[in-house]
C-alpha cells in the first residue's frame, strides 16, 4: 500500500496543494483508514486496493475541487464504495459461474455498529494483533506491522531490512496469502488468549524499535523512522491496554533506550557506546516518562522481561556517569532477567555487568563459558566483549585477536567500523 505518486490515474499531474494534503493523510491516516477497511470488509488486500483507488480519485477531484474540510473521511466514504463495487463485480462473476458457496456482500461486509472508545484506534489495534499472529514468521509480521500501519513503502521497508521492494512485495503477499487461506479474523482475541497473542506483538514491535535503535545490517548507525513509527504504535497499544504491565514495560524501555539516541551517533556519523557517550546530550524528558512507566509497570506485581529491561535502562538513566552507576543493582536485575528468559544474550550481558563489580576477570571467566558452550556462536558481540574485558586486563594480544574474530562476524557497517577503529587505535602488543 505505497503512497500515491505526483500523477492521478489518467496520468496528469496533481496540483501541489492536492498532493501535498494527500501525502500528509497518506502518512497520518493511511494505517487507521485500511485497519478500518479491513474490519469491515475482512479482506486486507481488498482494504488496501480500495484505498489506493480511492487516494488516485482523491490526487484527480483534489486538484480539481480543492482539498475536502475532512480528508480522511472524504478517502474512508471513496474507498468504501470501491470495496463493495469490487465486491460486487466479483459476485456478478460468481453468480455468472455458477458458484453458490461464495459469501455474499452481506455475509463479507461487518456494519460499525457500536464502536468502543477509540485508543490506537480500535480497528488498529485489531490489526495489529492480526498481523503479529502466530501463524505468520516473524519477518511477516514485521513487514505487515510497518506497511499496514506504519504507512511506510514497501521502499522504505525493503531499505531498512536490506531486501528488495520485490522480495519484500513477495513476503507481503505470502503473509497475506496466509491470513485469508488461514482464516486469521481480524478482532481482538478475548481476555482469555490475551497473554497468548500478546507476546508476539511486543516481539515483533521491539524487532521493529531494534532494528532503528541499533540496526543489524546495513551502513546506517540508526534509522529514527523504525524508532519512531514502532514508539507510536506501542504508546498506542499501552493506552489501549492500561492494565497489562509487559506493555507498560516495553514503552518505558523504548523511551529509555531512545533518550540516549541523540549521544548515540558522534559529529562523524559514527556510533558511540553507553560508557562513552555525552548524557547532557541525553532526552530527559523522555527518561522521566521513561522512568515513570516502569514504576507503574512494577508495581503491578507481574513482572516480566519488558519490565526488567525497563528497570536496567532506568539505573543507567539515573547514574551521571558510566562510573556512577548502580552496577551490583543492575547484576541483580540480570540475574532475575536471567531466570525468566534463559537467553544467552542476556547472560552475556550480565556477564559486562559482572565484571563492572567483580572485576575483569570476573567477568572473562563467565564469557569464556558462553563461548564453551556454544549458543552465541556467530554473534559477534561475544568475542567484541572479550576483547573489551583482555585489553582491561592488558593482555592486548588476545583482545586484538577476538576483535578481530568480532569484525568477521558483525553485519552492520557501523558495528564493522568502531571494531576496526578500535584495532587501529589500540593494535596488538
Amino acid at each position: 500500500m505505497d503512497r500515491p505518486s505526483g500523477t492521478s490515474a489518467h496520468g496528469a499531474l496533481v496540483a501541489p496543494a492536492a498532493a501535498a494534503a494527500l501525502e500528509q493523510v497518506w502518512r497520518a491516516e493511511s494505517g487507521r483508514l485500511v485497519a478500518t477497511l479491513a474490519r469491515t470488509f475482512r479482506d486486507l488486500d481488498l482494504a488496501e486496493e480500495a484505498l489506493q483507488e480511492a487516494a488516485m480519485r482523491a490526487a484527480e477531484r483534489w486538484s480539481r475541487d480543492g482539498v475536502p474540510r475532512n480528508p480522511a473521511a472524504w478517502l474512508t466514504t471513496v474507498a468504501r464504495r470501491k470495496a463493495l463495487d469490487r465486491l460486487r463485480r466479483q459476485r456478478t462473476r460468481d453468480d455468472a459461474a455458477e458458484r453458490p458457496c461464495v459469501p455474499s456482500l452481506q455475509d463479507r461486509v461487518v456494519e460499525p455498529g457500536i464502536r468502543e472508545p477509540s485508543r490506537l484506534g480500535d480497528d488498529e489495534l485489531r490489526l495489529l494483533f492480526t498481523c503479529c499472529h502466530p501463524a505468520l514468521r516473524r519477518e511477516a509480521q514485521v513487514a505487515l506491522t510497518l506497511y499496514t500501519l506504519g504507512g511506510l513503502t514497501t521502499e522504505e521497508i525493503a531499505a531498512a531490512f536490506l531486501v528488495s521492494p520485490s522480495t519484500l512485495g513477495q513476503r507481503l503477499s505470502r503473509a497475506k496469502r496466509k491470513i485469508r487461506t488461514a482464516g486469521i479474523g481480524f478482532d481482538m482475541p478475548g481476555d482469555a488468549r490475551l497473554g497468548e497473542r500478546l507476546p508476539s506483538v511486543l516481539a515483533t514491535l521491539y524487532l521493529v524499535f531494534n532494528e532503528g535503535y541499533a540496526p543489524s545490517h546495513g551502513e546506517r548507525p540508526l534509522r529514527p523512522l523504525l524508532c519512531d513509527e514502532a514508539l507510536r504504535l506501542t504508546r498506542g497499544l499501552a493506552a489501549a491496554l492500561p492494565a497489562e504491565p509487559e506493555v507498560l514495560g516495553l514503552l518505558a524501555l523504548m523511551l529509555l533506550h531512545d533518550a540516549r539516541r541523540p549521544a548515540r551517533v558522534d559529529a562523524a556519523g559514527r556510533r558511540v557506546l553507553l560508557g562513552d557517550q555525552d548524557r547532557e546530550l541525553w532526552h530527559r524528558p523522555s527518561l522521566v516518562e521513561g522512568t515513570a512507566l516502569i514504576k507503574r509497570a512494577l508495581s503491578r506485581r507481574r513482572v516480566g522481561p519488558y519490565q526488567l529491561q525497563a528497570a536496567i535502562a532506568a539505573v543507567h538513566g539515573e547514574a551521571t556517569g558510566a562510573e556512577g552507576t548502580d552496577w551490583r543493582q543492575i547484576v541483580g536485575l540480570y540475574d532475575l532477567l536471567l531466570e525468566a528468559t534463559r537467553s544467552p544474550v542476556v547472560a552475556l550481558n550480565r556477564a559486562v555487568a559482572v565484571a563492572m563489580v567483580d572485576g575483569p576477570r570476573a567477568g572473562l571467566a563467565l564469557l569464556d563459558d558462553l563461548a564453551a558452550d556454544g549458543a552465541l556462536r556467530g554473534y559477534h558481540l561475544l568475542p567484541a566483549a572479550r576483547a573489551d574485558l583482555l585489553r582491561r586486563l592488558d593482555r592486548r594480544d588476545e583482545a586484538a585477536e577476538a576483535d578481530r574474530n568480532a569484525l568477521a562476524l558483525a553485519t552492520s557497517t557501523a558495528d564493522r567500523a568502531f571494531l576496526r577503529r578500535r584495532l587501529e587505535h589500540d593494535p596488538e602488543g
